[in-house]
């Protein structure tokens, strides 16, 4: 859409309004005289206007006798046609002896008066009325100004006011979280860069809304994963402090191994509660991966010897099939969440005297690894 500088639409505007008038000032001057001339105006035409004015109170004055004759009244009133004038001829005593229009004193703005007057005496009283096309074009030039006064205002809050106003009712809308709703467009140029600004402002702040909507989602999936990832450390110490004070382990040996895994279960505590911790602050969820080759099997291992008094309890067998080569490159604590988190829901969903098997294999460059237990299972 092509559109115009608010400059050149205020020069425009401008033009118009001198336009206008000037459009109705030649119009009236057209239908009186029948010319788009001009060169009868000003000082020319008031000389004219004079002559015969002067020529006319002559003929009436030189004619006193006369003036109820209708052969002279109508070679007066030829006079008057010429001269494109009105004339009255009023007694002594202000009585009408003669009108050449009969509506001439309602319609024509001005006139000249003249006295007739005769050794010393009032013989009566001339009337002229005027052309009236300076009072009508005058009239004209008002009427064109009104109009395009009245023309400049309906584009003016077409062009400037209207778009401004359904900027500022979008901008409400936009304010209470309407982000659909359509900018108004404009052909003043200032006008719609303020509107595209104004679209591409909107659009970022839809993006952050939407960058903090989807941030807000992330962090409390995350937050709730580690939430639920506290549960099996728990789990797991309080299984070997069990173990301890119920006196399972009795050898030095044992209980150093069962002191060793809580201390170990106690770190890995820590651990999750410093990322849980770290979560809550940050404001974009990425993961800083510690990578170090990593032997699989012992993360395996590890897994099921913390898990073991809790299976225990249950009367689980859990078996392990896995090969030695099972080395791999990734973050060993995330891992061991992983791990375990498997691991304590096959514990927790498998009868009792039910069984678990954790199996570890390469195929090709890939290790695979997988549990299978004789619990229910999960719905799909």
């Amino acid at each position: 859409m092509r559109t115009l500088r608010i400059r050149s639409f205020t020069i425009l505007l401008f033009f118009f309004l001198m336009l206008v008038p000037w459009i109705f000032y030649v119009t009236t001057h057209f239908i009186e005289t029948k010319t788009l001339s001009f060169a009868k105006n000003g000082a020319q035409a008031e000389i004219l206007q004079g002559q015969w004015i002067e020529k006319i109170v002559q003929l009436i004055e030189t004619n006193s006798d006369k003036w109820r004759d209708p052969n002279w009244q109508n070679q007066l009133h030829h006079e008057l046609q010429q001269a494109k004038m009105e004339a009255a001829i009023l007694s002594a005593s202000d009585q009408e002896i003669y009108r050449s229009n009969p509506q001439s004193h309602g319609i024509l703005p001005s006139t000249e008066r003249f006295s007739i007057i005769e050794d010393g005496h009032l013989l009566g009283k001339v009337i002229i009325y005027l052309p009236k096309s300076n009072g009508v074009r005058i009239i004209s030039i008002f009427a064109g100004l009104l109009l395009a006064f009245f023309i400049v205002g309906v584009e003016m809050r077409r062009f400037l006011l209207k778009p401004l106003e359904k900027m500022s009712f979008a901008a409400r809308k936009i304010a209470a979280g309407d982000w659909g709703v359509e900018l108004p467009r404009s052909r003043i140029t200032e006008i719609s860069e303020v509107r595209d600004a104004f679209e591409v402002m909107v659009n970022g702040i839809q993006k952050a809304f939407q960058k903090q909507a989807e941030l807000e989602e992330a962090r409390r999936f995350v937050i709730a994963a580690v939430a639920h990832d506290l549960r099996t450390p728990l789990f797991v110490l309080r299984g070997y402090l069990d173990g301890l004070e119920q006196g399972i382990a009795q050898s030095p040996d044992k209980i150093t191994k069962y002191l060793a895994v809580c201390k170990e279960k106690s770190a890995q505590l820590d651990r999750l509660v410093e990322d849980l911790f770290t979560f809550t602050k940050m404001e974009h969820v990425e993961m800083n991966l510690n990578k170090q080759t990593i032997d699989f099997k012992l993360i395996i291992l590890k897994s099921i010897d913390s898990l073991s008094p809790l299976a225990r309890q249950k009367n689980l067998s859990i078996s392990t099939h896995t090969v030695d080569d099972c080395f791999i490159s990734g973050d060993m604590h995330l891992l061991e969440r992983a791990m375990n988190n498997l691991l304590d829901n096959a514990v927790r969903h498998t009868p009792s005297f039910g069984e678990i098997v954790v199996q570890c294999y390469k195929e090709g460059n890939k290790i695979k690894f997988m549990i299978r237990d004789t619990g229910p299972g999960f719905r799909q």
